[in-house]
């Protein structure tokens, strides 16, 4: 069927769009964008009167659980909870006992989603055997079955030396390779950023360090290899300044940061609260500051929702023994928008950081409104007033630190492939 949507505020970061447009959609695309006067027919209307129209998110870094991890959450909930907060593509990061070695896992991936399809899924493969960090993948055969990039999670290498190789090995496949930052020699087993909260609270830390000492390692990594290197989940202001200076220098990198790294530090910690336990740890106010300051000159050029679900008693314990992560794709896009809110970025820059910028990262058509371009677009609301009420989440995991916070805009409706998955 095909769709008609008249009078709604459209925007679209990639062209520079902004302004009263109609959209026709047809076979899942997007076959005219035209002025608001302009007269179209279409088996359906749609008056979007007062809504904002802007691409679906693009989410490069969600643990979906399934299989393996079942019990935390399922791939149709989670896919049900990001299109309910107008993602409409995501990215499958690996994780020890969720991760893909082989075509085969692949396509089981994307067989379960075909039965839900509430969002595209896209997949990082692994960059080593099981994530062991010793062996390398059959990349090759990882890259064929239509994994976007590359990746040892958060497992170390077994020498700098695998590292190298693995970089080389993904270059000659021009697959991207995405780093997650950290020295596990100077993290040490630590829960939180050492400090003077850490040291307050007594509980084993983590420099910052750890993570800027593993970029700085990686960066002449991929000068020497030539591989296209993405880094991870960016949490220590001095990270953000060897990214700065290697951009500055050609280097073909680039960088994301998590959502909550820019609104929380470890003073959220204070308390144990086992919600606030995140890998990489919550950081300092000035490492906050980094980060926001380095999303604006464009150092950073994507903002993801690291979503990791778990179940509730995985965050019932003292703070060492909760498993870490948030639960946070349901507030990718507020928290987005509240950068904007506080002067940090526009509004088409802050939504390019979610929509058009990561899908450039994994080579996607998505992320942008054009003629001929996937039909995969939120319909929102900046009126609405809301509440991140935990036991009314959509995802499996109700594990957020953002429960009962405020929040400005609401999504109406997502589209995918001109498909309604989501409306209120």
């Amino acid at each position: 069927m095909s769709l008609l949507i008249r009078n709604a505020r459209v925007i679209d970061p990639a062209s520079g769009l902004d302004g009263q447009r109609t959209i026709l959609i047809d076979n899942g695309r997007i076959t005219a964008l035209a002025e608001a006067s302009a007269a179209f027919a279409a088996d359906e209307t749609l008056d979007a009167k007062g809504l904002w129209v802007f691409p679906g998110l693009v989410d490069l870094a969600a643990c979906l659980r399934e299989p393996g991890l079942d019990h935390k959450a399922t791939l149709a909930s989670e896919t049900f909870a990001a299109a309910s907060s107008g993602i409409t593509t995501l990215c499958y990061q690996p994780e020890p006992k969720a991760n893909f070695d082989n075509a085969a896992q692949v396509k089981l991936i994307y067989d379960l989603n075909c039965r839900a399809h509430y969002a595209n899924v896209e997949i990082i493969g692994n960059l080593t055997k099981g994530l062991q960090g010793e062996h390398l993948s059959n990349m090759a055969s990882l890259k064929r079955a239509g994994c976007v990039g590359v990746s040892n999670g958060q497992q170390p290498f077994h020498s700098l030396q695998t590292l190298r190789r693995a970089m080389e090995y993904a270059a000659t496949h021009d697959l991207t390779v995405f780093i997650y930052p950290v020295e596990h020699a100077l993290a040490a087993g630590g829960f939180m950023h050492e400090g003077e909260v850490s040291a307050r609270l007594g509980l084993p830390a983590i420099p910052s360090a750890a993570e800027t000492v593993a970029v700085a390692q990686t960066l002449a990594l991929a000068s020497h290899t030539g591989a296209k290197v993405h880094f991870c989940r960016l949490s220590a202001r001095m990270s953000v300044r060897l990214i700065r200076q290697a951009k500055a220098s050609g280097l073909d990198i680039t960088a994301d940061v998590a959502a909550h790294q820019l609104f929380l530090t470890d003073m959220d910690v204070s308390d144990f609260n086992p919600l606030c336990h995140v890998m990489p740890p919550l950081r300092a106010d000035r490492d906050r500051d980094a980060l926001r300051e380095g999303l604006a000159d464009g150092t950073i050029d994507a903002i993801c929702s690291d979503h990791q679900p778990h179940e509730v008693d995985a965050k019932l314990a003292p703070f060492q023994q909760t498993a870490p992560g948030i639960s946070a794709l349901e507030t990718l896009l507020p928290l987005t928008l509240r950068l904007v809110e506080d002067g940090v970025l526009s509004l088409p820059e802050a939504l390019r950081k979610v929509t058009d910028s990561p899908a450039h990262i994994i080579n996607n058509e998505a992320g942008h409104l054009s003629v001929g371009a996937p039909a995969d677009l939120v319909l929102f609301d900046p009126s609405a007033l809301w509440e991140l009420d935990l036991n009314h989440m959509h995802s499996d995991g109700r594990n957020s630190p953002f429960g009962g916070w405020n929040f400005n805009g609401a999504v109406k409706r997502t589209l995918l492939a001109g498909k309604t998955v989501f409306s209120v």
